[in-house]
């Protein structure tokens, strides 16, 4: 069975009312084994996999938590706990939204490298230290082993924020239609790519459809479809450090809100895509079959899952257009 936790946490240095992130931490537990249990809804944890690592969902912009439900669940079910987080905070001076807890000022030239690029994450962290101290996770998290899943701008400031010297315990990050290409808005020049301090092994996931990513191409003063113009690509091959194990993979047919099901229609930028015939529940499958045999293998260091990730880049599924690793 898959239950969830409820927690919150306050972000330091956000104004009230926006300072406050709320979790929702899912986990593996037991059928219920009591009257207690089956009136209060609270079920023990499953204790057969732990100690459990940890996995953060990291939202895009304005894409609520439970969009990802469908996907923690099927982290769950593979042998993880896994938060995500909802944050309505400041997106630009005088907007507010759903956030990733995207910091501006860390993004902008003067300051990036500083420090993390969200200030959501150790927030996020500390509220799931503080569950593995009571309740039904007591004693079952393996809080040194940590991997980041960001959708959109959640997979930048992921790509951006996981520095071993800011975040030690992140062992692994995966994003889905996610770069690190710099916006003019914030006095980059421009096509601007901006290095990724990450070290642990990255996955980078992408749609071969992706609306979103195309058409916001006039932000970093590039024209959409141009030749060149890959920022997904550019980011796996340039941005990541050289010795950072790094995989990319492209989904046939797949748009940028794939990762978000159902995908809320009044909210976010789904609307700038353009629908395809592609099967999206099997396009799903595919993602989350590649997502979790990779942190199989980087978090849990499963030498099984590493030899299916080699034997995927042999022999990709039909719904995988491209898998590559340097």
């Amino acid at each position: 069975m898959v239950r969830a936790l409820r927690s919150a946490a306050h972000v330091p240095g956000a104004e009230a009312p926006y300072d406050t992130v709320h979790l929702t931490v899912r986990y593996p537990a037991l059928a219920p084994r009591d009257d207690v249990e089956r009136m209060s809804g609270r079920l023990a944890a499953d204790t057969a996999a732990a100690p459990y690592p940890v996995v953060v969902l990291v939202p895009g912009v304005n894409v609520a938590a439970e969009s990802y439900r469908w996907l923690a669940v099927r982290l769950v079910e593979a042998g993880f706990v896994v938060v995500g987080y909802d944050w309505v905070g400041e997106l630009f001076p005088g907007e507010h939204g759903l956030t990733p807890g995207v910091d501006i000022t860390a993004c902008g030239p003067d300051h990036y490298g500083e420090r993390p690029t969200t200030h959501a994450l150790r927030p996020v962290l500390e509220a799931v230290s503080r569950l593995a101290d009571a309740g039904p996770l007591a004693g079952l998290l393996d809080l040194d082993s940590v991997g980041l899943v960001g959708h959109s701008a959640g997979g930048t400031v992921a790509l951006q924020s996981a520095a071993p010297a800011w975040f030690p315990e992140v062992r692994a990050v995966v994003t889905y239609g996610a770069h690190t290409m710099a916006s003019q808005m914030l006095g980059y020049p421009p096509s601007t790519l901006l290095p990724a301090p990450v070290q642990a092994p990255v996955l980078l996931v992408a749609g071969t459809d992706d609306g979103v990513v195309a058409a916001s191409a006039i932000r970093y003063g590039e024209r959409a479809g141009a030749a060149g113009h890959d920022p997904i690509e550019r980011t796996w091959a340039e941005a990541l450090p050289a010795t950072t194990e790094a995989w990319l993979v492209r989904l046939a047919g797949a748009g940028h809100m794939l990762a978000a099901h159902p995908d809320d229609p009044s909210t976010a930028r789904g609307f700038l895509e353009t629908p395809t015939d592609a099967d999206q529940d099997r396009l799903r499958d595919t993602f989350a079959h590649v997502v979790t045999t990779f942190l199989h293998a980087q978090l849990r260091g499963d030498t099984a899952a590493k030899g299916r990730l080699e034997h995927l880049a042999e022999h990709p599924e039909p719904e995988i257009a491209d898998i590559r690793r340097r």
